[in-house]
């Protein structure tokens, strides 16, 4: 039975030229640039969060154990 992980989000070409294959990176690279550049603030916002939220988790008292 297919997983939902099994499924590919989008569906890639098998048999691109070397070419080709630079442009479809040359293009995710900017879209990905375009995303960060349009969302920044929410970015950063996410990963400091995120990054203060786990270093909390570092920072428990030391003497106190685990489990």
């Amino acid at each position: 039975m297919l997983k939902p992980s099994d499924l590919p989000l989008i569906c890639l070409p098998v048999d691109l030229s070397d070419e080709a294959a630079a442009k479809l990176l040359e293009f995710l690279q900017e879209l990905t640039e375009a995303i960060e550049s349009q969302y920044y603030a929410q970015l950063t916002r996410y990963y400091r969060s995120t990054h203060h939220a786990q270093q909390d988790l570092h920072t428990s008292d030391p003497t106190d154990p685990p489990f």
